[in-house]
Parts: C-alpha cells; sequence; structure tokens
C-alpha cells in the first residue's frame, strides 16, 4: 500500500474526487457528469464497488467541454470527436518525442564509434533494393 500523500501532493491523474466534488469543482451538476461518462465523453475511473473516482485532469476536461458546448455552441456528438482527437494528439506527440530521442541515442552511438547494429553505407543511385544484415544475421556460419 502507497503512503498517504496531502491533498496539496495529488497529481493531475490521482483519481480521488468523488462525484458530488467534481461536480462542484467544474461547476456541473452531478447528473451531467453521469451523463457525460454515459456517453464516454469524461470516463472516470471506478471503485471496486462502482462509484466514480474523478482526478483534476477530468475536472479540467469537464470545464472544457462545458465551454465548449456553452461558448463555441459544439454538440456533444462534437465535443466528444473534439476529445478523442485532442487525446490523439497528445499520444502522437508524446509518441514523436520518443522517436526524437531515439534518433538522437542512435546518432550518438554512431558519432562515438559504437555500432548500432549495422553500418551506414553509400549505394550509388538506383533501383535496386539491398538488404544488408551483419554475418551473425545471415545464418553465414564460419567453420
Amino acid at each position: 500500500m502507497s503512503p498517504r500523500r496531502d491533498v496539496g501532493e495529488l497529481g493531475p491523474d490521482d483519481s480521488v474526487l468523488v462525484i458530488s466534488v467534481a461536480a462542484e469543482l467544474s461547476g456541473l451538476h452531478a447528473q451531467t457528469l453521469r451523463t457525460y461518462d454515459r456517453l464516454g465523453i469524461v470516463t472516470p475511473e471506478r471503485t471496486s464497488g462502482g462509484g466514480r473516482r474523478y482526478s483534476l485532469r477530468d475536472v479540467a476536461m469537464l470545464r472544457e467541454v462545458q465551454r465548449l458546448s456553452q461558448e463555441e455552441g459544439v454538440n456533444l456528438a462534437g465535443i466528444k470527436r473534439i476529445m478523442e482527437l485532442t487525446n490523439q494528439v497528445d499520444a502522437l506527440r508524446s509518441r514523436v518525442s520518443e522517436l526524437v530521442e531515439e534518433v538522437a541515442e542512435l546518432r550518438r552511438r554512431a558519432g562515438s564509434g559504437g555500432r548500432a547494429g549495422g553500418e551506414l553505407v553509400h549505394v550509388p543511385r538506383s533501383t535496386s533494393v539491398v538488404v544488408w544484415r551483419p554475418r551473425h544475421q545471415r545464418g553465414d556460419r564460419e567453420d
């Protein structure tokens, strides 16, 4: 079991808020939160007994749903799609960051003489496809 933390130490993804508190913090009615959950717009975590537990990130999302609805005039289906696309963009940005770090690491290794599993070899312009594998991966044997 993890040690207890003060409320000020909670992270944005810690799902600890009951529906009444999340409703008050978001400025929405608890029944509205239930509707958003049922529609899959903002889906809180569940306790083993089935109770909803919202995080601070969920509350921020609820506020954004309310803003999109009231200020921008977006319907709930549109809001759900916006949230899905926003989550997808966030995931893609995270993956791009991982790949950028991986490329940087490979460049560091190549620059320091470390082998990254192969060599860079100049191939004259051609329409041929050439696959190079190190000897130990080709199945060649040295007897």
